[in-house]
């Protein structure tokens, strides 16, 4: 009897390792084939590391091509930390003339000039916990579109997100202004629930589907955002950042939809 309970024991764990497998599979496999669509439709070289600063600034889908060039740099340890000597820092007060605005978490693990590779007067932030967004913050964005002339918005998510986490978890009574996060996110994670996913895998769909609906809220923010996104004057697009390889997942749907692409 022993033996049988084992043998049924070591079956039902066998199975489980096996859906484990071809979940793992399944997820390797589309983030592949998403790779290979924005690579195709960005025009991105293999083993390239470098795309030119002011193309970039002209040019937001040139932009993107830069940021992943230099996140490519920094995932494989071949950062050059371009402008970031003290003259770059010091001789700045002529302005500024970024070439991508970046609206990002909070979370001290994702400092963004690094994770791309950039230098001073290159990338124009703003964050919060869960990147969640408000008046102040659109502002800000409005700003680097209409006076500084940033044409490329990237809403960047990251891995093990702990307001998204927050927001999976629903608790009853979050400190101070917490709840504004979480009512923020609240959508994506309830989407997220509904996949009846384990929680690992559901947290990672939620920070996902997060910054979907972040880039959808941008790219229909009136008066200025809206306008300028469906005349594909600002580039408003979405990725995950992976703590463990250093690597920024566009998100594919974000990718497509642009007006390049989606015509």
């Amino acid at each position: 009897m022993g033996k049988t309970v084992f043998n049924l024991h070591s079956m039902k764990l066998n199975s489980k390792l096996a859906v484990a497998g071809v979940l793992l599979f399944l997820a390797f496999s589309g983030n592949a084939a998403a790779q290979t669509v924005i690579d195709s439709l960005l025009k991105l070289e293999k083993n390239q590391y470098f795309a030119d600063r002011d193309s970039a600034y002209l040019d937001p889908y040139y932009g993107l091509k830069k940021l992943i060039y230099g996140n490519r740099r920094f995932a494989e340890d071949k950062s050059v930390k371009p402008r970031q000597a003290d003259i770059d820092l010091k001789n700045t007060e002529k302005g500024q003339a970024p070439f991508a605005t970046i609206i990002g978490c909070a979370d001290s693990r994702v400092p963004n000039e690094i994770i791309f590779d950039q230098g001073v007067g290159d990338l124009f932030i703003t964050r919060t916990a869960g990147q969640v967004m408000a008046e102040a913050s659109f502002g800000t964005i409005e700003y680097a579109t209409v006076v500084l002339k940033t044409n490329l918005i990237v809403v960047l998510g990251h891995q093990s997100c702990g307001a998204v986490d927050a927001a999976m978890k629903l608790p009853e009574n979050p400190p101070g202004h917490v709840v504004t996060l979480i009512n923020a996110i609240k959508p994506a994670s309830l989407r997220a629930k509904a996949a009846n996913l384990a929680p690992a895998e559901a947290l990672d769909f939620a920070i996902r589907e997060n910054v979907i609906e972040q880039v959808k809220m941008l790219r229909n923010l009136e008066p200025v955002l809206s306008r300028k996104a469906e005349k594909g004057e600002v580039l408003i697009v979405g990725a995950v950042y992976d703590l463990k390889t250093g690597y920024v997942n566009f998100i594919e749907e974000t990718i497509t939809s642009l007006p390049k692409f989606a015509n």
